[in-house]
């Protein structure tokens, strides 16, 4: 046995660990929002893709499959609680939650005698469910070597989101919850993709 064989089946086993870590973390994260969750999640993926990164061949297929459904799944229940943390540090806790999901953002409904009066309305709702789908669609779509999708991921979340997006509270919402959830689900893809290669 040489040592290369040993250094290459330690890092099956880093990566196994941590991604296994990662998978338990983001899962808790996503059913028991804490911000430590969501922490030990990041620190298990980020070990996860070092791992990943310096295995000098392609994983079994067993082995790439394991991966590739770890790998998504802590791309879709990681996500949102990562957009959840980034808004949170972003916005410090300025926007309004509304009761389905959404941001409650002013909206004017005409004048009276002492001016403009407005009421609220709730804006970005679903955005849960199509977080998730998103997530999923960025993931599937790196860990099968086609990272153009993404495109197509951003460019229909955009155009259904579109009429939306007139306050700036629902625009920067928008921008950051995206970003921070693509980022993620790209880091967690992008393990079973060095995994496949």
């Amino acid at each position: 046995m040489t040592t290369w064989y040993f250094a290459e089946l330690l890092g099956w086993i880093v990566l196994a660990l941590s991604l296994g870590a990662a998978t338990v973390f983001a899962v808790l994260a996503y059913w028991r929002p804490r911000r430590l969750h969501l922490w030990l999640a990041a620190g298990a993926l980020a070990l996860a893709l070092v791992a990943a990164a310096s295995l000098p061949s392609p994983a079994p297929l067993g082995v790439g499959v394991l991966t590739s459904a770890a790998a998504i799944a802590v791309a879709v229940f990681g996500g949102g609680p990562a957009a959840a943390v980034a808004l949170d540090l972003a916005m410090g806790g300025s926007v309004r939650q509304g009761l389905h999901g959404g941001i409650l953002v002013d909206a004017k409904h005409g004048e009276d005698a002492a001016g403009a009066r407005s009421a609220q309305r709730e804006v970005l709702r679903g955005g849960r469910t199509i977080g998730v789908l998103e997530r999923l669609a960025t993931a599937g779509a790196i860990v099968a070597g086609f990272p153009e999708a993404l495109a197509i991921v951003v460019a229909v979340k955009g155009v259904g989101r579109f009429t939306e997006l007139e306050a700036p509270e629902a625009r920067e919402r928008f921008i950051i919850g995206t970003l921070a959830s693509l980022i993620w689900a790209a880091a967690a893809g992008l393990v079973a993709h060095l995994v496949l290669r």
